[in-house]
């Protein structure tokens, strides 16, 4: 097995374990990786991911020597059909629209498709020997599974011609500068600060959070007006019936722990 793929409390672990290949994604793992994305998005009983790396990096790209000969003599056909599923099990693209969140655990490299897959993940934490880089462009390629998209929306135009233009590495500490972590913390922290941050999303409503994240991904690219329409008709009939709303007010107001279940 490429990936290592458990579930504990709530919680599903996906680790990436090709380590002699630094992690890089050939076929093999994507393919398991689709299925273990489609498993996490329909399992009730489990409600955050977290996604890592076994061995000295998170991903250190798309296997160049599976991957080269595969599209170098590609037609325009199968550059269609790729578009459907794109790299990474789908969560760049294709099964980009899972409702649960998901967090990158991020530890040496994080290059190439590796910086791709960590930018399609909801909130990234990284190592403080993590290194970022769009290294497609040393080889004669550029980003292709929505490594310019998110780049351009989670940084901002100016960094992604930068990053890309001059395919330069990016330390851990310059990373959360630009907004591409959360945070920086130390490698025999990583885990334990990724699952920290799963409890705290865990501690709320799952029909809330699901419903944010939706949101947020509908909001991007539309005008001010239709973005502000969506978000206030997604916000307000995403409670149901005000069952859970009003159990919740009532722990805290009488400052009792709240005790999640899981949506409904």
């Amino acid at each position: 097995m490429k990936l290592h793929y458990t579930k504990m409390d709530r919680i599903a672990y996906l680790a990436l374990n090709r380590p002699d290949a630094l992690n890089a994604l050939d076929a093999e793992l994507n393919d398991e990786l689709w299925q273990a994305w489609r498993d996490f998005s329909e399992d009730p009983a489990v409600d955050v991911a977290i996604l890592s790396g076994e061995g000295k990096a998170f991903c250190a790209g798309a296997d160049l020597k599976t991957w080269i000969p595969k599209w170098e003599h590609a037609t325009m056909l199968d550059a269609r059909r790729n578009a459907a599923s794109g790299i990474g099990g789908g969560i760049t693209r294709g099964q980009h629209r899972i409702s649960k969140p998901i967090i990158a655990a991020i530890h040496g490299h994080a290059i190439g498709a590796g910086f791709e897959l960590a930018l399609a993940c909801d909130i990234r934490i990284a190592a403080e020997n993590a290194k970022f880089g769009v290294f497609e462009v040393r080889h004669g390629l550029h980003q292709g599974d929505g490594g310019l998209v998110r780049l351009v929306a989670i940084a901002g135009t100016a960094v992604a011609l930068d990053l890309t233009l001059t395919g330069r590495p990016v330390d851990a500490e310059e990373a959360l500068r630009l907004g591409l972590v959360s945070r920086v913390v130390p490698a025999d922290q990583l885990l334990a600060s990724a699952q920290d941050c799963a409890q705290m999303i865990l501690g709320n409503s799952q029909q809330a959070i699901r419903s944010a994240k939706e949101t947020v991904l509908d909001l991007i690219g539309r005008p001010l007006d239709d973005a502000l329409r969506l978000e206030t008709i997604n916000g307000y009939s995403s409670v149901g019936d005000f069952g859970e709303v009003r159990q919740r007010l009532a722990m805290f107001f009488d400052k009792e722990p709240i005790v999640e279940q899981g949506p409904s």
